[in-house]
C-alpha cells in the first residue's frame, strides 16, 4: 500500500505525463501525495524573492509555479501538499523523500543520451541510485 507518494514535477509537458501515471494508481483516500517543484540553484535569488513581499519578477515566477501545482493538486483523489524549494533537483527530491518518509518517488525522464546527458546530468538517474524508497520513472513520450 502506498501511503506517501512524492511526485517531482516541473512546468513541462512531462509533468502532466507523470501525474497521469500516478493517477492510474488506485490511491486510498488516506494516501498523501506531495507535489514537489525544485527551482534550480542557478536562480539563487529565488528564496530571497519569496521572502520579500514586494519582489516583483521572482515573486511572479513563484506564484505561477504555485498556481500550476495547485491546479494539479485539485485533480488528486487524496490528501496532498505542495513543496516549492530551491537547490539541486536530485538532492532536494531525496531530502524531501526522507523528510516525508515517502513510499514512492514518481519522476519524469526526458530520455537524454550521450553528450546531452553528460552535460545536463540526469536527475532521475541520481534519484534512482540514491532513493530511500522505490522510484517510478516516467519516460517522455
Amino acid at each position: 500500500m502506498l501511503n506517501t507518494i512524492l511526485v517531482a514535477i516541473d512546468n513541462s509537458e512531462l509533468a502532466t505525463q507523470v501525474l497521469q501515471v500516478v493517477g492510474q494508481f488506485q490511491l486510498e483516500p488516506t494516501a498523501k501525495v506531495i507535489l514537489v517543484h525544485v527551482v534550480t540553484s542557478d536562480m539563487s535569488d529565488f528564496d530571497a524573492a519569496v521572502d520579500r513581499p514586494h519582489a516583483q519578477g521572482k515573486e511572479i515566477a513563484y506564484r505561477e509555479v504555485e498556481k500550476l501545482l495547485q491546479s494539479y493538486q485539485q485533480k488528486l483523489p487524496c490528501q496532498s501538499e505542495l513543496e516549492i524549494v530551491s537547490g539541486e533537483p536530485a538532492q532536494e527530491i531525496l531530502r524531501l523523500a526522507n523528510i516525508y518518509k515517502a513510499d514512492l518517488i514518481a519522476i519524469g525522464c526526458r530520455g537524454l543520451t550521450g553528450v546531452k546527458r553528460i552535460l545536463a546530468g540526469s536527475v532521475s538517474a541520481e534519484v534512482v541510485a540514491e532513493a530511500p524508497c522505490s522510484v517510478l520513472v516516467v519516460r517522455a513520450r
